[in-house]
């Protein structure tokens, strides 16, 4: 089963959610070659839960994930702490859902919780949590008290770091994971298609519910693969979406631009 741990069902977090936009992200998951996906969907994106009610309302729901035209999206978020840096937690629809409306004093910043809160409130939920792209500036995620990272099952080999720098990204991930005693797995961090696939984990069975993923995940039973052009994949997808922004920044409609091109 061919997954990626860390996407985006947004091109960016102040735009309204677009259920066409998200609708073309998961079909060209499918393309990409993808089986299954994490929406890692930023805790503090305009319409968080308009996201997960349209996904819950139009697709079938397979254990705890979504079956998306025969891509499974299982359901996540990524939050920021206060000390800057990134996670990520998984979990069923309800839960992500109640811990996003939890998190709602600490959306801005300046509020965001710290670490060590954040990592109680999890453990407390019994959440599958993960360090996001924990190398990337400016965050200070690697430097937190060990106490404070003791909460992590997973740390994320990230797509846009391996593109910018691959045996760098790889050696230091590899090797905060190892500090920690939990493992690495892959996440493209895309916000739209050309990013997919451009590094994967692939699970030695299929899975459809969050524990038997942690199970998976925490005994080792996956590898992750790179794509042989993944560095072209970050680049474009980066031109792509910055170009969609300027579009939505002059009064365009990118959604359409976007579909009407793909047609």
């Amino acid at each position: 089963m061919i997954i990626d741990f860390h996407t985006h069902g947004k091109l960016a977090k102040y735009l309204a959610f677009s259920p066409a936009y998200t609708d073309w992200l998961f079909a060209e998951a499918r393309t990409a070659g993808l089986d299954a996906l994490c929406l890692t969907e930023h805790f503090n994106t305009k319409g968080f839960e308009e996201v997960y009610a349209d996904i819950a309302a139009r697709y079938p729901r397979r254990g705890d994930a979504f079956n998306v035209n025969g891509l499974l999206v299982f359901p996540g978020m990524e939050i920021d702490i206060a000390e800057s840096g990134h996670t990520l937690v998984l979990g069923t629809m309800e839960e992500i859902l109640d811990f996003n409306r939890a998190l709602i004093p600490h959306k801005e910043k300046g509020s965001f919780l710290p670490l060590a809160d954040l990592a109680a409130e999890v453990r407390r939920r019994g959440l599958f949590f993960g360090a996001g792209h924990p190398f990337r500036a400016p965050g200070h995620i690697p430097e937190q008290p060990e106490e404070n990272l003791a909460t992590f099952e997973f740390v994320d080999l990230n797509g846009k770091d391996l593109a910018h720098d691959f045996e760098g990204t790889i050696a230091r991930t590899l090797a905060f994971a190892e500090k920690l005693g939990v493992p690495v797995v892959s996440g493209s961090d895309t916000h739209q298609a050309f990013q997919y696939g451009c590094v994967t984990t692939v699970l030695d069975r299929e899975v459809d519910t969050v524990a038997d993923l942690r199970s998976q995940v925490l005994a080792h039973t996956y590898h992750i693969v790179y794509a042989p052009d993944f560095a072209f994949k970050v680049k474009t997808a980066g031109m792509l979406k910055r170009a969609l922004k300027e579009i939505d920044r002059l009064g365009g409609d990118y959604v359409n631009v976007l579909i009407a091109g793909a047609e």
